[in-house]
């Protein structure tokens, strides 16, 4: 077993190339077969056994028939065969016996394979851990195809270590982009010419479900609301998730003096109800809407006729489980500019957040002093004003928002290479926590997880989300921010992306357990910190365009971006297709569809019609043209 020549042996010839770009033989097998390595050991073992037999009995006969000659020939046949006799029983003993250690061997080879245990040990751990690591499927598949381009990622992130960084990597590809300027804080003059708003309709009370994103859609959408209909908003209140776990209210989250000075003149908004209507049963009064009685989007037409009635009648409306009720077109100017100023300007985290996020923010960068008007609009004058006599500037860094947690596969419906233990337990899952989704597929058309795949639906892997990285030139060094709850299959899962991107780090590595302690119990105030270190990095990668943080930050980026804050935007579909249909597909030539992929998701659009204009500020409402 450990002799030269031995599958052991062997390895130890490309020990060197691993070295040089972090990969393990165990985890990226088949690069050796790439770069016509060694043939599988079953072939090695007995192949190579049998080539040497050959070549020593042909020797032993050659040297053997220099001995014999016509008179010698006779004795030496009989004593020959007197001998074969003698011995026959130890001759057959030995044969097997060597037989029996040949397959011996071959069987703890097989058994004590790396990649065998890595397997093994892929398995014993998932039934430690919450969600369980995924097992490999032996059927054909994109896991085999992932495998074989992160070799090839690999071998050229190790070729590319010691060249230049392309420093378009870091910039935006398209200079329209730093024409748009943010404007939609500039009162209009029919607003002025108005005056203060009165109230003379009645109030408003919103209670918003979700987390921090869906809530902060919630809040201008009420804004916005509260303006159509001439009535007094009462600053929301955050409902309790069991999901999210978080009591935090408005004024935990959001500077609450800071956000009805910035709208005063727009809207009137108010911090609690007038004590002679806190005693009004609205549900009673019928004054009690939730989402069964608004459609998803809806216009301001059917505000007007089925809210406004309610309204002038008991001067009161509560919206309980309020949320993306509000549509984006058609909608007046002024309405969708109050949405734009109430998102991009009346929202300021509180500076407990403000505080902890500067500190992430200069632990990523290695540099305290602020770079950008995204510094100042997150994180106020916690971070100073750029110190141009500093030697060093700061340390450039991408954040990755890898939507990979264990609700959004199961909620997919798509497979990821888990096989039969994979299926089950998303299925489990599923009964648990989407009911509804189970009922409602019971119903409609049902599609395979390859077809879900090849339309888009499927969320990126982090293996997905690595090659693209890596398709794109980032190098093996580039620093990662990434943002995010747990992802589903654990280290196993990330095991490809932290080989090719070792500089990988999160809020809990970079802050200190008793400077995340006033958060731990707070979802949405850990998630307002990634937003920050998100929105404030130098390029921002999503993996999901469905997510409302990728929304809301890579609208922000835009907003106050001045064209020098790019968004990566794989689509899901077309990465599909680049994987699934080109199993062969060399690496110049997926670096080449990844590229160009990406590049037509960075082009400068101005917003098209019905699309948030919370993700795509792009237009007259919120941004103004230069």
């Amino acid at each position: 077993m450990g002799k030269k020549g031995s599958p052991r042996g062997r390895r130890v010839e490309n020990q060197e190339l691993d070295v040089s770009f972090g990969v393990k033989e165990h985890e990226f097998r088949s690069l050796d077969m790439q770069h016509g390595g060694d043939p599988p050991l079953g072939r090695r073992l007995s192949g190579g056994d049998y080539n040497w037999d050959k070549v020593v009995l042909s020797k032993g006969l050659k040297n053997d028939s220099v001995k014999f000659t016509p008179f010698k020939g006779v004795h030496v046949g009989k004593r020959q065969m007197w001998w074969l006799h003698r011995h026959i029983r130890s001759i057959v003993f030995t044969i097997l016996l060597m037989g029996f250690l040949f397959l011996l061997d071959s069987l703890v080879c097989f058994i004590f394979d790396p990649a065998m245990l890595q397997n093994n040990f892929s398995l014993q751990g998932s039934s430690k851990t919450k969600v369980g690591m995924i097992e490999k499927t032996e059927k054909e598949g994109p896991v085999k195809l992932h495998e074989r381009l992160l070799n090839l990622a690999a071998a050229s992130l190790a070729e590319r270590e010691f060249k230049q960084e392309s420093s378009k990597l870091w910039e935006e590809p398209y200079p329209q982009a730093s024409s748009w300027k943010p404007c939609a804080d500039k009162t209009s003059p029919q607003v002025v010419r108005a005056g203060k708003p009165r109230n003379i309709t009645g109030y408003i009370l919103i209670s918003a479900n979700g987390g921090l994103n869906q809530q902060r859609v919630a809040v201008c959408n009420a804004v916005a609301v509260a303006s159509l209909l001439n009535a007094t908003l009462v600053i929301p209140k955050f409902l309790y998730s069991n999901v999210w776990k978080d009591p935090s209210q408005f004024g935990d989250i959001y500077q609450e003096d800071y956000f009805l000075d910035m709208l005063k003149d727009e809207v009137n908004i108010i911090k609690e109800l007038p004590p002679n209507l806190k005693l009004l049963d609205v549900e009673a009064a019928g004054s009690l809407i939730t989402d069964a009685d608004l459609s998803k989007e809806a216009t301001p037409d059917e505000y007007i006729k089925k809210i406004l009635p309610l309204l002038l009648r008991n001067r009161v409306v509560h919206f309980l489980g309020y949320g993306n009720r509000l549509g984006f077109d058609p909608l007046p100017y002024e309405l969708q500019r109050l949405r734009c100023k109430c998102n991009f300007h009346a929202l300021k985290f509180v500076p407990k957040i403000q505080k902890r996020g500067s500190l992430l923010v200069r632990r990523i960068r290695r540099y305290d002093f602020a770079r950008s008007t995204l510094d100042k609009q997150l994180l106020g004058n916690l971070m100073p004003r750029v110190d141009h006599s500093a030697a060093e500037g700061p340390s450039k860094y991408l954040a990755l928002h890898l939507r990979f947690e264990i609700d959004m596969v199961a909620y997919s419906m798509c497979e990821f290479g888990g096989g039969e233990t994979e299926r089950r337990e998303l299925q489990t899952y599923r009964q648990v926590h989407f009911p509804l989704l189970l009922e409602r597929l019971k119903e409609s058309k049902s599609y395979s997880p390859e077809e879900l795949r090849r339309m888009g639906k499927c969320p990126l892997t982090p293996e997905e989300a690595a090659l693209v990285l890596a398709g794109l030139g980032f190098k093996h060094g580039t620093y990662i921010y990434l943002a995010g709850s747990d992802i589903y299959g654990g280290q196993s899962r990330m095991q490809a992306l932290t080989t090719l991107y070792p500089n990988l780090v999160t809020k809990e590595n970079l802050l200190s357990p008793s400077e995340l302690a006033p958060f731990r119990n707070f979802s949405s105030q850990l998630a307002a910190l990634d937003f920050i270190a998100c929105a404030t990095s130098d390029v921002f990668a999503i993996t999901d365009s469905g997510s409302q943080l990728s929304s809301l930050v890579s609208g922000f980026r835009t907003y106050y971006g001045g064209g020098h804050a790019p968004t990566l935007r794989p689509s899901k579909k077309r990465l599909a297709a680049i994987l699934s249909r080109n199993k062969t597909i060399g690496w110049n030539s997926f670096e080449e569809k990844i590229r160009k992929m990406i590049d037509e998701g960075q082009r400068v659009q101005v917003r098209g019609f019905g699309r948030s204009i919370y993700r795509h500020p792009r237009c007259k409402e919120c941004m103004c043209r230069h």
